[in-house]
């Protein structure tokens, strides 16, 4: 059994193989009317056979099986571009094409994807793709199949690599790296990176330093001015080790789609890069996850562990399409967050009456801590409101799709009038929103 599927199992014919029978068949049938023809297509099927013959004992008999290795990542990134690398080495003596399937996981839906390569003998080559998740857990790997032939390209043989392995998908760790600068005290904008003055200052005293235009007049130190007949101000260093609680929604409205990924994704990316920002800024960050019950509830830190251990979290948090228990949510942050901290809720509100539902709750919360709400702009519904209405169809599409729109911005003043710090931004524009506005609270000294 074994004999037979190594040397016939895994034994397939190339098109051009059809090809050349195919034609030699024509050439029979032609000879049938025509028969001084008759001896071409014999003496071609005579070659066919001999080189099917010397093409069956190169790749069978003499042929070696080629190594290729799949190289990854130990985990991947979600939402980004993660690299995968074949390493693929040609073992025998002469050309070969190769015909490569690496089995992706059932996750990318690819059911077409191969890689053609032609490797001179003993050639090694490394091919590099990438592949980009939108969704968070496990990745299985399968087999590599890898399919030769010779330079006649009669005969193919196939081989099977076992390279079965999981890959883990995090949230989008990559964009640590990017947004490295924004843990500098700089806001990421359009049109580049801006520094920003601290207007604030703790009681801890640095230094005494010239004035200059911005700085506060109220810390201007008099006795320094006099002795140096200059404007001399104190300079005070940065509140540290305030906490940050980034709590997550991960009710219904959060599985909404953008871009293939959730919005419950964005605000698990988001808040990865976010805890990084604030550990380098000294501050101590915790997380919160909730819908109908309470979920993961991880005390504010600023140990170099703590990003990991919000990372780990984070990986497999899911919603579960039912609705947030805010009421919930307070009883809890009052019975475990007993000093007075910042709260960035990444919630979604639909319509202004499903956010009044749970305003009480909100106001409750900011009694005791600075809470700021990010809720998501719907761009779909902002594009509707902003095409040319044809008919009156359209023309009813367009006015339902500008009064959500509307009731969105209503939203944001709702919550402004009850002292609520609130942020509406597009899904994509959400890491710098938050971060942007992060930063601005830490200068101001709100926390």
């Amino acid at each position: 059994m074994t004999f037979i599927k190594k040397y016939i199992g895994a034994l397939f014919l190339t098109p051009r193989f059809y090809l050349v029978v195919g034609a030699c068949i024509v050439l029979f049938i032609v000879s049938f009317f025509y028969t001084p023809l008759l001896i071409v297509p014999q003496i071609g099927w005579y070659v066919i056979v001999m080189l099917l013959l010397i093409d069956y004992f190169f790749l069978f008999i003499t042929g070696k099986m080629p190594l290729v290795k799949r190289v990854t990542a130990d985990r991947f990134s979600n939402s980004d571009e993660n690299k995968v690398t074949l390493q693929v080495s040609n073992m025998m003596g002469f050309e070969l094409d190769f015909e490569i399937i690496d089995e992706l996981p059932v996750q990318f839906q690819k059911r077409d994807w191969i890689l053609y390569q032609h490797l001179a003998p003993f050639q090694q080559k490394n091919i590099v793709y990438s592949v980009r998740p939108t969704e968070r857990g496990e990745y299985y790997f399968g087999n590599i199949i890898v399919y030769v032939k010779s330079a006649l390209g009669l005969l193919m043989r196939r081989h099977t690599i076992a390279a079965e392995v999981m890959v883990p998908v995090y949230p989008s760790f990559m964009q640590l790296r990017k947004y490295e600068l924004l843990s500098k005290t700089t806001i990421q904008s359009e049109h580049g990176n801006t520094r920003m003055r601290k207007i604030g200052h703790s009681m801890e005293f640095e230094q005494i330093k010239e004035y200059v235009r911005g700085d506060d007049i109220r810390t201007i130190n008099w006795k320094a001015t006099a002795r140096r007949s200059s404007l001399m101000i104190n300079n005070y260093t940065e509140e540290k080790s305030q906490q940050v609680y980034c709590v997550i929604d991960k009710g219904r409205l959060m599985k909404m789609p953008f871009g293939n990924l959730s919005l419950l994704d964005y605000a698990i990316n988001s808040t990865l890069v976010l805890s990084n920002v604030c550990l380098q800024k000294q501050d101590k960050v915790g997380l919160i996850t909730f819908a109908n019950k309470i979920g993961t509830v991880l005390a504010a830190d600023r140990k170099p562990i703590q990003r990991a251990n919000i990372l780990q979290f984070l990986y497999n948090q899911e919603t579960q399409f039912l609705e947030s228990d805010y009421e919930m949510l307070y009883l809890q942050i009052r019975s475990r967050i007993k000093q007075r901290s910042l709260l960035i809720l990444f919630a979604n509100f639909e319509s202004l009456s499903g956010l009044k539902r749970q305003l009480n709750y909100l106001r409750s919360i900011a009694k005791h801590h600075l809470l700021l709400v990010i809720f998501f702009e719907n761009t779909e519904l902002k594009q509707l409101s902003l095409m040319h209405a044809a008919n009156l169809e359209e023309v009813y599409v367009k006015t339902i799709a500008e009064k959500f729109a509307f009731e969105k911005r209503l939203i944001v003043k709702e919550l402004s009038n009850h002292g609520i710090l609130s942020i509406l931004t597009t899904p994509e524009n959400l890491t710098v929103s938050t971060i942007n506005k992060y930063l601005e609270l830490k200068a101001r000294q709100a926390i």
